[in-house]
């Protein structure tokens, strides 16, 4: 348990509050909301909208339960910042998803962002996870979920784990389920960023029974840099999103879950 001296001032400003909240990650590596709403003598509410903040700007790394220092994490700012867009819409996207996670899966988890939220609702369940995320890997250290990390070269920026020997791990596994996220989605097919990142998906989905799209409103209707697939390779599309692309969506084949992100 973090201890620490409550501080006097109730009025301290932002930018007083964002220099202690550094401090003490430097000092304790991670803390706690309810810790640092006690130390600094603000609200719980307050500390989330500073943390959520300072996120943004790359500050630190937001866990569900407080934040960590970058440096502890290694999770670049571009990581972190993509990590808290549209958080509630993930949450739920992700929240939708643990409920068809059941102890005994096997599933695939890629290194996008709104996967990575998937961990806080699936730390309590006896699975095996096989991911290229290493903010995934460090998030479900010490829980109850058995992690098969992917070998291969460590691309810094997405802080994934890509390359030819990833390819080659991901082809000698099976998993019942695997839970994807892509850059754009409309009703002629899938896109993705790079090409490393489209290897990865079209791999993982390859090896799962089911595959599971988890992907936000603004996903929906966008294209990118990379069309690597049709949508066939999706079984159920996670979204908040509740427009007329559902209907083309669901004619090609797809079961969408629909969620309210806000």
């Amino acid at each position: 348990m973090i201890k620490f001296d409550r501080i006097k001032s109730l009025y301290m400003t932002f930018q007083k509050r964002v220099q202690k909240i550094l401090d003490l990650l430097e000092t304790y590596g991670e803390v706690e909301i309810r810790q640092l709403a006690t130390g600094i003598g603000v609200s719980e509410v307050t500390i989330r909208r500073d943390l959520a903040n300072m996120a943004s700007n790359g500050l630190l790394y937001r866990t569900h339960g407080g934040a960590m220092k970058i440096s502890d994490v290694i999770k670049p700012v571009s990581f972190v910042s993509k990590a808290e867009v549209n958080l509630k819409a993930k949450e739920a996207i992700c929240k939708r998803a643990a409920a068809d996670i059941i102890d005994g899966d096997v599933i695939f988890m890629d290194c996008g962002s709104t996967a990575f939220r998937l961990c806080q609702f699936i730390k309590n369940k006896d699975i095996k996870i096989i991911t290229n995320s290493l903010p995934i890997v460090n998030e479900l250290q010490g829980s109850a979920v058995t992690i098969n990390l992917i070998g291969g070269e460590v691309d810094i920026t997405r802080q994934a784990v890509h390359g030819t020997m990833a390819l080659e791990h991901i082809s000698r596994y099976h998993a019942s389920k695997a839970f994807l996220g892509i850059d754009g989605i409309t009703a002629e097919g899938l896109y993705a960023g790079s090409e490393s990142e489209a290897s990865n998906t079209l791999a993982m989905a390859a090896q799962a029974g089911r595959t599971y799209l988890l992907c936000d409103a603004t996903k929906i209707g966008k294209t990118s840099y990379l069309k690597f697939n049709d949508l066939s390779l999706v079984d159920i599309l996670i979204t908040d999103y509740n427009g007329s692309e559902v209907n083309k969506f669901e004619s090609k084949g797809i079961s969408v879950y629909s969620v309210t992100g806000s």
